[in-house]
Parts: structure tokens; C-alpha cells; sequence
């Protein structure tokens, strides 16, 4: 069945619906909830691959093509008899019946031969095995990434960078004019007979926030740091003033330019961790980029190298800003083991999130949102 979808998917692309690699996947999802059912087949696919409703007839025309319903078996018919068996032979006279014809053993052989022969396998397209891939690639932890497989996930990373970007963009509409007041909508309502025809909203909310992120640049982290600022950065625009750090044992100012971090001043990225030193050093030197309208990214391990952490710099920080949130690349089993010291930042921090893969780290930046 996956075969057949992913083919499916590719003729919607031929007749101009476009398809994402992610709605594919919300396709793959849904068919496996909604089983074999026609119809409900249907409606899965239409819901997560039809964006436009001028497309709906397009799609249609293709999924009864492709599915088409299996014809109704024919009943039993009769043998058919032989050409000419009557001839020769009176009206109502019963006609004596043929002998069997046994086939000779070449003919026995040849049937059993192509019997026995291979079925041809069919091979998959190239798009089949490029979304394979991705679907491959979104699940790799960051540690075990290699060179070929961070090249490979530069089109995913775009991909779900602009998918953030909407989402970013979605939920600003949504609160430019603030949430539906209830109350003061009813008693308005009460002058019209209980219909509420003219809603009233709470004030809309305050204004962007300012955006601070903290980026552990140590060979451990490292990938996760650059994919980090790779799907942060199309959605920079929705933060008033983006200050991006990135450190090892020091801080350093960064940016992040086509597809690459650059350090504004030397940074020593063989270095050994010293977050406590960071923090210190973005409290005492940067202390105007931290306020109430500040959201404090922080992305790392938590792995200190058995330094002082100076968790209690990190509860000034957090007493000044309107967020910290911890993203961690690690898997949650490994936090708090070893030189990690996450536990003694969690309790100045409103959320720790993982973000040891793709999917995670997507899903880490969309709730964001949400805190």
C-alpha cells in the first residue's frame, strides 16, 4: 500500500497539486488509521494532500482512476462447447461428447517452467526513495549524523524551516486583534435578541518579543546547533530583535549566513564546555539584551566538564526575561548522567525541551508557541 500511495502522490504532482513531504507523510499516517475502506481513503487523502478546493475535482478524477473499484465477479458460466459440434446430426439428437484432451508433457513442462519463474520486481521511482530517505533522515539522532547524512538533510531542514514559518505566521494573524471576549460579547448580544453579530475581542496582545539564543557550539552539539539556527532563522523576522550567541567555554556574538555559523570574535571551538562561564559572561556583558520582553533560547547538553554550572545566574537571567527555554539534544535518558548538570538549570527554566532529531527539534520550536 505504501508503494501505491507514494505513486499516487506523484501523478497528484504530474496534474499540478503540489504535495509536500510532510503532508505525504500525514497522508502515509492517515491511510494506516482509516484501513481499506474506499471512501475513507478518500476523504484521509483529500484532507491531508488537497490544499485548495479547486483542486477537489482534479484529485477526485485521479483517486477514482487509480483506486478503482474491483468489477463484480461474473457468474459461472457455462463450458463453451467446440465449433461445429452439432454438425452432421439431426435436430434434438444428443451429441456424444468430446474426450479430454490431455496435454503432452512438453506443453506440462512449459506451464510448470513459467509458473516457477520469478515474478519481476518492481522498482521503486526515485521520488519513492528520496521520500523514503527523508522520512529516514528526520529520525537520526544528531550525534550519529555523519557528513553525507547533514548534506542530505539541507532540503529537508529548508522544507520544515518554511513549514515553521507559516506556522509562525499563522498564529500572528490570530493575535493581532486578540482573543474573543465572551462576556462582553453576550451582553452585547442581549440587544439583538441573543445573537452575538458583533463579536468584541480582549485587547490584542503586546507587542514582538526580543530574542536572545544561546547555541553550545562544542563538537558534541555542534549539528544540532547548526540545524538549530537553520530552522530559527526564516522566522527571525517575527521577533522584534534577534541577538544570537554561540559558546563553548566563552561567549561569543554569532550570525548565521548561508547555512553557516560566523563568529564575530575568536572562538575556540575545541575548547572544553563551561556554561557556568557563559551564563556569567551573558549576565554581566550583555545585560541590556535581557528584559521583560525577552525569550531566552538556550540549546546544549548541559555537560559542564565538572565546573562550577552557576545555576544561579541563570535564576537572575530568568527572574529578568519573559521566558527561558532549554532545548537539549541529548536523549532524556542520558540528561543528569555523567558531567550533566540539566537538573540544576531545569528549576530556572519554564520548559526543557529534547531536541535530539529533527522531528523533535521542529516540534520543540513549534510549541514555543504554546508556553
Amino acid at each position: 500500500m505504501k508503494h501505491r500511495l507514494i505513486e499516487f502522490i506523484e501523478r497528484l504532482r504530474t496534474a499540478g497539486i503540489r504535495a509536500s513531504i510532510a503532508e505525504s507523510l500525514d497522508a502515509m499516517t492517515a491511510t494506516q488509521a482509516v484501513g481499506i475502506d474506499r471512501e475513507a481513503l478518500r476523504a484521509a487523502l483529500a484532507a491531508t494532500l488537497v490544499k485548495d478546493e479547486s483542486d477537489r475535482p482534479t484529485f477526485d478524477a485521479l483517486f477514482d482512476r487509480f483506486f478503482a473499484a474491483p468489477s463484480r465477479l461474473r457468474g459461472r458460466s457455462e463450458p463453451s462447447r467446440p465449433t461445429g459440434e452439432r454438425l452432421g446430426r439431426g435436430a434434438g439428437q444428443p451429441s456424444e461428447p468430446h474426450p479430454a484432451v490431455e496435454p503432452n508433457r512438453e506443453q506440462r513442462d512449459e506451464r510448470r517452467s513459467s509458473a516457477e519463474a520469478p515474478r519481476p520486481v518492481k522498482r521503486e521511482s526515485p521520488s519513492a526513495r528520496q521520500l523514503q530517505r527523508r522520512r529516514e533522515l528526520i529520525e537520526v539522532p544528531f550525534e550519529s549524523m555523519d557528513a553525507r547524512a547533514v548534506e542530505e538533510a539541507d532540503d529537508l531542514v529548508a522544507e520544515i524551516a518554511r513549514r515553521l514559518r507559516a506556522h509562525f505566521s499563522r498564529r500572528l494573524l490570530r493575535s493581532r486583534r486578540g482573543r474573543l471576549d465572551f462576556r462582553r460579547t453576550i451582553r452585547r448580544s442581549l440587544g439583538h435578541g441573543g445573537i452575538p453579530i458583533d463579536p468584541l475581542f480582549r485587547q490584542r496582545r503586546p507587542g514582538k518579543l526580543d530574542l536572545v539564543a544561546l547555541c553550545d557550539l562544542s563538537f558534541s552539539t555542534a549539528t544540532a546547533a547548526n540545524f538549530f539556527l537553520a530552522l530559527l532563522a526564516p522566522s527571525a523576522g517575527f521577533f522584534r530583535h534577534v541577538r544570537l550567541f554561540g559558546c563553548v567555554n566563552r561567549l561569543a556574538e554569532i550570525s548565521f549566513e548561508h547555512g553557516h555559523v560566523v563568529p564575530h570574535e575568536p572562538l575556540d571551538l575545541a575548547a572544553r564546555s563551561d556554561f557556568g562561564a557563559v551564563l556569567r559572561q551573558l549576565w554581566e556583558c550583555h545585560e541590556a539584551a535581557v528584559s521583560r520582553n525577552t525569550l531566552v533560547l538556550i540549546l546544549g547538553d548541559a555537560r559542564n566538564n565538572r565546573r562550577p554550572p552557576r545555576a544561579d545566574v541563570l535564576a537572575d537571567i530568568h527572574a529578568r526575561v519573559r521566558r527561558v527555554i532549554w532545548l537539549n539534544p541529548e536523549s532524556p535518558t542520558r540528561w543528569n548522567t555523567g558531567d550533566s548538570v540539566q537538573s540544576s538549570y531545569a528549576r530556572h527554566c519554564d520548559a526543557i525541551l529534547a531536541a535530539g532529531n529533527l522531528r523533535e527539534l521542529s516540534a520543540a520550536l513549534r510549541a514555543l508557541l504554546n508556553l
